[in-house]
């Protein structure tokens, strides 16, 4: 092969090359020791060093080398494994070069000529191993060489495919050609004597989608910044769109995060990127997500096929799936039959005798006595000979360990022997993992809290539910008889009725493991999470630290998290989760899904259940962008405008209420539902995937459909949807519903209609649940690339920003403002405009584009004698306040500059940062209320608004109260703070979760200022100095037990009849409740570099401004 020149002096080098041709411009060597059969020593030392290296480091025997007449350096061109390999490389200089060379006088010249000829040759080969990849490759090598011509690209701009098309101009179509690359989209069309080049940088697509004209019916459309370009024609429009999906999408992933997302080993390279490997890398992720498998396995075979199915009693057509550690079947009606068979279950694979009723079959038999019978298999031996070796590396790199246990689940009627009318249940992850014996840990082991622990009577008798409960129990049992009760079993349309219908208590934890293969992992790793533990517990770090604020929120109305049994269990999972994936770490809403986990499954399993969900099953939801659950609020924002097109159209704006929804997906709902309720969407979650979390959403919207449409504005749809989903019961759970965490702020409005969960379940399944894993893997490619876009276009927006506001925008005169006879602290003011820029550069509350408008309503409020000038004094004074004032001072000043006179009804006050990309559904906005704020909630807030009423100074003007528009924009302001802080998502789901609770005691003061006198009477008595301990901070917040009326329990005050209002000491007191929001107001802040950078900024400002002025005056001068 030939070799990039490289220049070597071999006047000292050892003698390790023996000389067996030469010219007056070449030499071919061959290595010593090579080839010789007895050898000197010398030659026995060189060939016994070639034998020991590497493979990768051993040198070819054979080379050529340039030699230019009077020089000692020499440089290698070629080299090759055989002597017949490097005389077609000698052959071909002598019949080639040779004789060129001698028309050179210069030496340099003829080292320069050689070298770029070899190179050209390199080139050529490596066009040619390119081709060669190709299905095509002699035309391939033809359209790479007037690429590289065309476009004149560095060698690295490797070409992936190419398509012959027509790019739309206005209503006028260039044929031409389009070529892919790993960076670039590329198009060219010489038409009419008139030449045509776009190109067009993966990274500044911003959408890819599928469209029409008026001309044409499928069009593939790209958008960028500035322009959309449309290209159609094309022979396969398929093919074509998926390739320009898997470009833009790994180009982006690259480099906008790299270590945060696992690309396949094949594409880390971009150079070695092929068409194939894109084509393998979806045909990869499609994979995983139907089966819902680990990002590790790699597919190898797809195949077609029919299973022995014998429920149906015959063959059902379909395809076998074979990767790393598993052997798939889906049958190709949909919804048919899928099954999952992990190679550590499969205890042989044989080949059956070939007859014309079962051509080609294998048996596949499991651990469990149970055996798969495949026919129609084409390349069966070669298929069953990779199996076996498979099979093997299997067994041979994880030993199949068992648990007693678990041999006693699958021979048992149920996979708990413990019934739901024995009381006798387990906590079973709550005993510690360590190194302890078994004896020790049986000992330590605490009863499983089942919602059966704190049971009561509900609407129906304990045994009619037990009865249920029983009756459904039973059902499996036979279903398990049929079709399979361990994780191989036959996966067909009527599990998912069962599933729909509610799995049984004392099957749920199991069947969590088994739908999700879980239990897969479980096995493959005895003693895993037990080192995890012993390995993680007593190391402290933000992380840890983070646990431990969150552990006492977990459900804390659940019997199991109310003592330290639970939080401990808690605690060991999620620190020894967050041990074993850094990068992920811990984020909120995992305390909540995983302390649902343990009251089902034991400690390790509910570990291992975490494991599928983080990494398996929600694919980059837990980072610290939540890329993958934007992704998906895009998508369910696409399914909202195809499934309810009345409700999208009556909401133009969907990302608010994609917004709303995006802790649906975050938590699955066990954040906004009553807990009996939410466990059977977790079921439907680990049956179906993410496809169960759409469905589900779009049914509530459906049922919410008339009232959101009458909603006048985002918190009321809030409002809407909180009800609903309050009021959504369980009838079928053993035990009565747990309360609700919203329920105290509905006891005076009317009764909303209570909805059974499996009826709205089953509706979701009827009415959208057509959309298939395919069609929503697709959906997800498309949205990802607009978020990631989304991501780093805003970015580049805010940097953009800042270098013009600080280096290129025109500086204007300042003002006189100087007036010596005032004292030194009010001697220097300036105008609204000077305190703006002044605001930006040195003021710690930065808003990106928000902070201009900040600016502005500060410059009102310092503003008293409404001169619009301030004095160096007063923004000295509000200076202070940001960086060293006290959290309930900032709140305060906060919360003035959101009332008037520093919140005007100007347009520009009212302009929403939410409109801006940065916070629209591409960014965490609204997440859902943690189900343990509830209880804290009602105990903080009376005890925090007492002691604030307390410590108020009785002579303080009081301030006056925030409507609802005002403090919208409150919360606006706050959101967008919040940008870039390294606690962002905990800040976002803080805000988010303040925010939901003041719109609700707002709602409950509109309805209190007018129900009455009782009202009125009430805020005369919330107004007094010193409010009373039975002020409307208590009635609020009482409980709905004590029997009070609706009129006594709301008392609000009533400043203007039914308005929505809210006090500074409520908006106060609910912050504090958050430990997250009291940390970011509480931080240190540094002044001192901000006035360095403003100073920096500062000076370059004056030297524009002074290279300005004297470019003006010589133009001014020149005649």
């Amino acid at each position: 092969m030939w070799l990039k020149p490289e220049e070597v002096l071999l006047k000292n080098a050892l003698k390790l090359w023996v000389t067996q041709k030469s010219n007056c411009y070449f030499i071919l060597q061959r290595r010593r020791g090579h080839g010789e059969g007895g050898g000197r020593l010398t030659g026995r030392l060189v060939g016994a060093l070639d034998a020991v290296l590497d493979s990768n480091a051993r040198v070819a025997p054979f080379r050529i080398l340039l030699q230019v007449p009077g020089s000692q350096v020499y440089s290698p061109i070629a080299c090759g494994a055989t002597l017949e390999e490097i005389n077609q490389h000698w052959d071909w200089l002598e019949q080639n070069l040779l004789h060129t060379l001698s028309v050179f006088d210069n030496k340099d010249d003829i080292a320069s000529f050689v070298k770029g000829k070899v190179k050209a040759l390199i080139a050529e080969e490596t066009s040619s191993r390119l081709a060669e990849q190709e299905e095509e490759p002699e035309k391939f090598r033809e359209a790479l060489v007037k690429f590289e011509a065309r476009f004149n690209f560095p060698e690295a701009e490797k070409l992936i495919t190419y398509y012959s098309c027509c790019c739309w101009k206005g209503r006028v179509p260039r044929q031409g050609w389009l070529y892919l690359s790993i960076n670039h989209l590329c198009f060219y069309s010489f038409f009419l004597g008139k030449e045509l080049k776009l190109v067009i940088p993966w990274v500044d697509v911003q959408r890819l989608e599928r469209t029409s004209n008026v001309f044409l019916t499928d069009t593939i459309r790209i958008t960028t910044q500035n322009k959309e370009r449309d290209f159609s024609m094309f022979l396969n429009l398929d093919e074509v769109f998926k390739i320009m999906e898997q470009l833009a999408d790994v180009t982006l992933r690259r480099l906008l995060d790299n270590e945060g997302f696992d690309l396949d080993p094949g594409l880390q390279e971009p150079s070695q990127i092929t068409k194939r490997d894109l084509e393998a890398r979806a045909q990869n992720e499609f994979f995983r997500a139907f089966f819902r498998l680990p990002r590790r396995e790699k597919l190898h075979a797809v195949l077609d096929c029919s299973l022995w199915t014998p429920f149906s009693r015959c063959h059902t057509a379909g395809q076998m799936f074979t990767s790393d550690s598993y052997i798939c079947f889906a049958s190709k009606e949909a919804g048919c039959c899928k099954v999952i068979l992990p190679l550590r279950e499969v205890v042989s694979i044989e080949k059956m005798e070939d007859t014309s009723l079962l051509p080609n079959p294998i048996i596949v038999s499991i651990r469990s006595k149970m055996a798969f019978q495949f026919i129609e298999l084409r390349g069966r031996d070669s298929l069953v000979e990779g199996l076996l070796v498979r099979l093997k590396l299997v067994h041979a790199g994880h030993p199949v360990h068992y648990d007693a246990t678990l041999d006693e689940d699958l021979t048992s009627p149920v996979f708990h022997s413990t019934s739901l009318c024995s009381g006798n249940h387990r906590f079973g992850g709550l005993e510690m993992v360590s190194s302890q014996n078994s004896e020790e840990r049986e000992k330590e082991t605490s009863p499983r809290m089942h919602p059966e622990a704190f049971r009561q009577s509900g609407s129906q008798s304990p045994d009619s539910r037990l009865s249920r409960e029983q009756i459904k129990v039973s059902l499996w049992n036979d279903h398990f008889a049929e079709y399979g009760r361990t994780v191989c079993m036959f996966r067909t349309e009527k599990i998912r009725k069962l599933v729909a219908m509610g799995i049984p208590e004392s099957l749920r934890g199991r069947l969590w493991l088994l739908f999700s293969d879980a239990v897969t992992d479980l096995a493959a790793h005895p003693g895993y999470y037990g080192n995890l533990v012993e390995e993680s517990m007593g190391k402290c770090c933000l992380v840890t630290e983070e646990i431990e604020r969150d552990l006492h929120r977990s459900l804390p109305e659940h019997p199991a998290f109310q003592n330290e049994t639970g939080i401990a269990a808690l605690r060991r999972v999620l620190t020894a989760y967050a041990h074993r994936n850094p990068k992920i770490g811990y984020c909120q809403s995992m305390n909540i899904l995983t302390s649902v986990l343990l009251l089902y499954a034991k400690e390790e399993e509910a570990f291992w259940l975490l494991v599928a969900v983080c990494e398996r099953m929600l694919p980059d939801y837990f980072n610290h962008r939540v890329i993958g659950a934007q992704v998906d609020q895009s998508v369910f924002e696409e399914l909202i405008k195809e499934q309810l097109p009345a409700l999208a159209e009556h909401m133009r704006d969907l990302s608010a209420l994609a917004s709303i929804s995006l802790s649906w997906f975050l938590t699955l709902f066990l954040s906004i539902m009553p807990l009996e309720s939410a466990v059977n969407v977790v079921d439907c979650f680990f049956y179906d995937g993410i496809k169960a979390i759409f469905q589900l959403g779009l049914a509530v919207l459906e049922a919410t459909a008339e009232d959101l449409c009458c909603s006048k504005d985002d918190s009321q749809a809030l409002m809407v949807l909180s009800r609903f989903l309050d009021n959504i019961k369980n009838e079928d759970s053993p035990g009565p519903p747990i309360g609700s965490h919203h329920a105290f702020f509905s006891d005076d409005q009317e009764p909303c209609p209570v909805t059974d969960i499996a009826d709205l379940i089953r509706d979701s399944y009827e009415k959208f649940g057509d959309q298939s894993v395919a069609q929503i893997e697709h959906m997800r490619c498309r949205h990802r690339v607009r978020v990631l876009q989304g991501h780093e276009g805003t970015t580049k927006q805010n940097v953009r920003e800042h270098m013009m506001s600080c280096y290129w925008e025109q500086p204007r005169p300042m003002a006189p403002r100087h007036d010596p006879s005032r004292p030194y602290a009010e001697q220097y003011r300036i105008d609204a405009q000077q305190f703006a820029r002044l605001f930006q550069l040195v003021s710690p509350w930065t808003c990106g584009a928000h902070t201009e408008i900040l600016a502005e309503r500060t410059f009102r409020l310092l503003d008293e004698n409404m001169d619009h000038l301030i004095e160096f004094k007063a923004f000295v004074s509000c200076l202070d306040i940001m960086y060293n004032g006290e959290m309930n001072e900032k709140i305060k000043l906060l919360y003035r500059l959101h009332i008037p006179p520093a919140l005007t009804e100007n347009d520009r006050d009212s302009q929403s940062p939410l409109k801006n990309p940065l916070l629209s559904t591409s960014r965490p906005l609204v997440f859902g209320k943690s189900n343990g704020d509830t209880i804290d909630y009602q105990k903080q807030l009376k005890q925090m608004i007492k002691d604030l009423a307390k410590e108020k100074d009785k002579t303080e003007k009081e301030l006056p109260k925030m409507s609802q528009r005002e403090f919208i924009q409150f919360c606006k302001t706050l959101y967008s703070m919040f940008h870039e802080d390294p606690e962002e998502n905990d800040l976002y789901q803080a805000i988010a979760t303040v925010t939901t609770l003041l719109l609700q005691i707002g709602e409950v003061g509109q309805r209190g200022s007018s129900s009455g006198s009782g009202s009125q009477e009430g805020g005369e008595e919330l107004q007094a100095p010193a409010p009373s301990p039975s002020s409307e901070q208590d009635v609020v917040f009482a409980d709905t037990d004590a029997g009070q009326s609706p009129q006594g329990s709301q008392a609000f005050p009533e400043e203007a009849q039914g308005d929505w209002t809210v006090s500074f000491e409520h908006i106060l007191a609910s912050l504090l409740t958050e430990q997250s929001l009291v940390n970011f107001f509480e931080k240190p802040l540094d002044i001192k570099s901000k006035l360095e950078n403003a100073k920096l900024n500062q000076y370059s400002l004056k030297t524009y401004e002074m290279s300005r002025q004297s470019q003006l005056e010589l133009k001014l001068s020149s005649p």
